[in-house]
């Protein structure tokens, strides 16, 4: 099998296993009256975020090839997935939050690693077939989204967002990488006697860039915004999903078929990646940045303006900003990581760029939303199934205004000078 058709399936079942539940899991919880602890499981996948990829790089780098990691990670993240699933299946609307959390939670410690091995056995694969990377990697990443989108869609479809099975779902797409992987090919380890200390070891030099007021101010925003980064993940279907319990709106297509829509935020993103180098190029790295801030009060904003009835477009005009809001930043502010950083530790700092926004931004955020939620809604049971109503309105409006402050302060407190920081994308 060709090369580049090896890892389009590998990135797309990769992305499948996550898509199966990221978006439609706070809708189950809502169902089995766990609506207060959605913050929890998504502020999990920050918490280990900030820890288990380094950990098992290391061990991947040093003594088990990536692609065999890959498919042990898969492994045991499929399995923990699929305790989840069979703990739901057996306990119906009667689940403890301790158990189901815990297999989640065990779950996605192993999961969260593999988004970095893939790229890690994608890059290795291309380089051994003497490919250049840069142009042959990002056709092969965007599959990555498009199986991320067919699992929301088969978890929708088949009537799965409210119910136990899309962690079933997950977990058989795991299980099938798993085995997958190991047909994969080998890449190399480090056996080297070098020792290194543990501060080099866990890429924690760059730590370090925190003395430069620039890149402090830098990563500090980075962690303001990650903020916004799954709050929509974990709120967006719940709040979709609600309307079921309003009857003018119990029949339309966005109240039933949530995931099917919020599917258009990641066909946005597919759309967003290709348009990045003309921004970059026309408007400079900070003003990217700027425009991704405010796409997230876009994204937030529609969301308290729209309904799933006469006001759905508000939802899709929320759908489409949200690839900007997502993209824009995360890859301009890899590109200004990459520029400004030495070469000893530019890994480490796009390891830091990731742990201050999918970690401990994306933490807190998830938690704080979480707070906010509780406060302005409440769980109705309405023909059976429980609903999550209320002010969600305010909530949408408080996250906008969140972001809004942000994308000001921003503007206002981080100077940067961009002329020539594209060259590294012509």
């Amino acid at each position: 099998m060709n090369l580049k058709v090896r890892l389009v399936i590998m990135n797309f079942l990769q992305f499948a296993v996550w898509g199966a539940y990221l978006t439609s899991m706070g809708s189950y919880l809502v169902n089995v009256n766990l609506a207060g602890s959605i913050g929890w499981f998504y502020a999990m996948q920050g918490i280990v975020s900030m820890f288990m990829p380094a950990l098992i790089g290391i061990v991947a780098d040093r003594w088990i090839p990536a692609q065999r990691m890959l498919g042990l990670c898969h492994l045991l993240a499929g399995l923990f997935m699929a305790g989840a699933a069979y703990y739901g299946l057996t306990s119906g609307s009667a689940v403890d939050f301790s158990i189901l959390f815990s297999f989640y939670s065990l779950s996605v410690a192993f999961y969260m690693p593999t988004l970095a091995l893939s790229n890690s056995v994608a890059y290795s694969a291309l380089e051994g077939a003497g490919m250049d990377t840069i142009k042959h990697f990002p056709p092969i990443r965007v599959f990555g989204t498009i199986g991320f989108i067919c699992s929301m869609l088969l978890v929708d479809g088949m009537g799965f967002q409210t119910t136990y099975s899309q962690f079933f779902v997950s977990a058989i797409l795991s299980l099938i990488l798993a085995a997958y992987a190991q047909t994969l090919p080998s890449c190399p380890v480090d056996h080297s006697t070098k020792k290194k200390s543990l501060v080099e070891a866990l890429g924690l030099r760059a730590f370090t860039l925190f003395k430069q007021k620039k890149m402090a101010l830098f990563f500090l925003f980075s962690m303001l915004l990650g903020v916004s980064l799954q709050i929509t993940n974990g709120f967006a279907n719940p709040f979709i999903t609600s309307f079921k319990g309003i009857e003018e709106y119990a029949h339309t297509f966005g109240a039933n078929h949530a995931n099917a829509l919020i599917s258009l935020s990641q066909m946005s993103e597919t759309l967003c990646i290709l348009l990045i180098p003309f921004f970059l190029r026309r408007f400079g790295i900070k003003k990217v940045m700027l425009i991704a801030m405010f796409a997230w009060v876009g994204r937030f904003a529609f969301f308290g303006l729209g309904n799933p009835g006469s006001g759905v477009w508000l939802f899709v005009l929320s759908m489409i900003v949200y690839g900007v809001a997502f993209d824009f930043f995360n890859v301009s502010g890899s590109l200004f990581v990459d520029k400004e950083t030495d070469p000893t530790i530019r890994s480490s700092a796009q390891g830091l760029f990731m742990i201050m926004t999918n970690g401990l931004g994306a933490t807190i955020g998830t938690l704080s939303a979480q707070a906010v939620v509780s406060h302005f809604t409440y769980s109705v049971e309405y023909e059976g199934n429980f609903y999550t109503v209320g002010d969600w309105s305010t909530v949408w409006y408080i996250f906008a205004s969140y972001a809004l402050i942000v994308a000001v302060l921003f503007a206002i407190v981080f100077k940067y000078k961009h002329i020539h920081v594209t060259e590294k994308i012509k």
